[in-house]
């Protein structure tokens, strides 16, 4: 097993704990807030509760205030019978009652005006009788709120009995418009934090609002969707309050329940947010730390190379002068000259590269003719289009030379030093595609981009350098992109170059 392997196993171990992790504190967090929404739930249960006791309260006293005012009326219509009734009766047992009976009224306003309106006799008022004579203006318009009783007690003489409510019964109406008003007040000022609407009958006109913003409150395009959301979330409660009519109570959530609700959410994104931002930077370190090794290990490579190889280059000198400058000799030659472009590429990288115009094509060739002398002749190399063709692309020699060299031992070590290795050049406006295909044993998709990390290799005694050397110097100093475009098990690989072309 590899160290990506190892690597990748790794990852996923950490990464099915960190879900673990991740999913064990959404749990617990979603337990704690499903309970705080439950008792917020309960809340507001308890809080529609009390206004469902007080709608009742109040429309008790509503139903009690309507009883008092039809005995009031009952009352005064019994103090006019008693008027009717004393005026026929002489001294007896029925006249002391029905005199009782006007004397014992101690709180119903009454007037007794004569059919000039002229008033005869007042009981439970406070006016200045020497100014006020005849019952009119303000004084007939208060006692006008009940019809008047007429008694007709001679002939064509009649008594009129003119009363209004009492003064406890009004005590007690004041109390119903308070107890009514402090309702509503209480209920748009609620302790539960909920938002709430009272509409009239039609359920379109706000009457009054709670724990909603003001300045919304006349959108009337707001009310109607706020009024939707409120009554999908719970029935209206609906009153019948006395001189008003029907009234509905619309109510939703508290903004505090609706936020325990997202709250998982947003716990989960900010999580999420975090790990990717670990992610990015350990990755962008990772990445920074084996740049400065590469370029530590490749100048430090070009440097043990140089010593050596001038000895070699003195050596080869050496045996000119002496006359033994053959075949062996020049191959020996072409070998140091092969180590001197390996001591420069190395001397390179970490540094900004030059790029020159060459002509593609001819790079190729070149290089695939250096390449052919030296793996087996079994291997078969196709190029596509012909030497004559030519395609400028700035690039660094030395360093695209290395590329196409590590491409092709790949390909050489993936068909077993038996097969064929296509490389086809196609340009296209002003890109060019480089693609080496082979008939070897193939790459699974998965390791599609793990082939280029550095390290990586499927061989036993490989050192897993050529094909990162080669995404390193194509992407990061040609600006270019190196990448598997196809492959199938038993069947092959196309890796692709893509450059800029001039």
């Amino acid at each position: 097993m590899n160290i990506y392997t190892k690597k990748k196993r790794w990852k996923w171990i950490l990464f099915g704990i960190a879900v673990l992790i991740v999913a064990i504190s959404l749990w617990y967090t979603n337990i704690l807030v499903k309970k705080i929404a439950q008792d917020e739930r309960n809340n507001i249960k308890v809080w529609a509760d009390a206004i469902h006791r007080k709608v009742d309260l109040v429309n008790y006293t509503d139903r009690f205030f309507e009883q008092l005012k039809i005995e009031e009326r009952k009352r005064a219509e019994l103090l006019a019978e008693a008027f009717r009734n004393i005026s026929r009766e002489t001294q007896s047992d029925a006249f002391n009652f029905y005199l009782k009976l006007i004397s014992g009224n101690t709180t119903i306003p009454v007037i007794l005006t004569d059919d000039e309106d002229t008033i005869t006799n007042a009981v439970n008022i406070n006016f200045d009788r020497d100014s006020i004579k005849k019952l009119s203006g303000e004084l007939k318009r208060e006692f006008s709120v009940y019809a008047p009783i007429k008694v007709n007690y001679y002939a064509d003489k009649n008594i009129y009995l003119y009363y209004k409510e009492s003064k406890l019964f009004t005590e007690l109406r004041n109390v119903l418009d308070d107890l009514i008003e402090s309702f509503f007040s209480e209920v748009v000022l609620n302790s539960a934090s909920v938002p709430v609407i009272i509409t009239d009958s039609t359920k379109t006109k706000v009457i009054a609002f709670g724990k909603i913003d003001p300045e919304k409150a006349n959108d009337s395009v707001f009310i109607q969707k706020t009024l939707s959301e409120m009554a999908f979330q719970n029935k209206p409660i609906d009153i019948d309050i006395a001189d008003q009519g029907k009234r509905y109570i619309f109510y939703k959530d508290s903004e505090l329940l609706t936020r325990l609700r997202i709250y998982p959410y947003i716990q989960f994104s900010v999580i999420g947010l975090f790990l990717l931002i670990s992610y990015i930077l350990f990755s962008s370190a990772r990445k920074s730390e084996q740049n400065q090794v590469w370029v530590g290990l490749a100048k430090e490579t070009a440097h043990q190379l140089g010593t050596p190889l001038s000895s070699m280059i003195a050596w080869i000198e050496l045996l000119k002068l002496q006359g033994l400058e053959n075949e062996t000799i020049l191959e020996l030659k072409k070998d140091v000259n092969r180590l001197e472009t390996i001591t420069e590429r190395f001397s390179k990288i970490g540094s900004e590269p030059k790029l020159e115009l060459y002509n593609i094509v001819k790079v190729i060739y070149d290089s695939i003719e250096y390449i052919k002398s030296r793996t087996s002749p079994k291997v078969e190399y196709i190029i596509s289009p012909s030497i004559e063709q030519k395609i400028f692309v700035p690039i660094n020699l030395h360093l695209f030379e290395w590329v196409i060299e590590n491409l092709c031992k790949n390909s050489v070590d993936a068909i077993g030093g038996n097969g064929k290795i296509n490389i086809d050049i196609l340009k296209e406006g002003k890109t060019v595609f480089i693609d080496f295909s082979d008939n070897g044993k193939g790459i699974s998709k998965s390791k599609f981009k793990t082939i280029f990390n550095p390290g990586y290799t499927s061989k036993k005694r490989g050192w897993g350098l050529g094909l990162s050397l080669a995404d390193r110097i194509i992407e990061n100093y040609h600006k270019g992109k190196i990448f598997v475009k196809s492959s199938a098990l038993k069947k092959g690989t196309t890796i692709r170059i893509v450059l800029k072309k001039y």
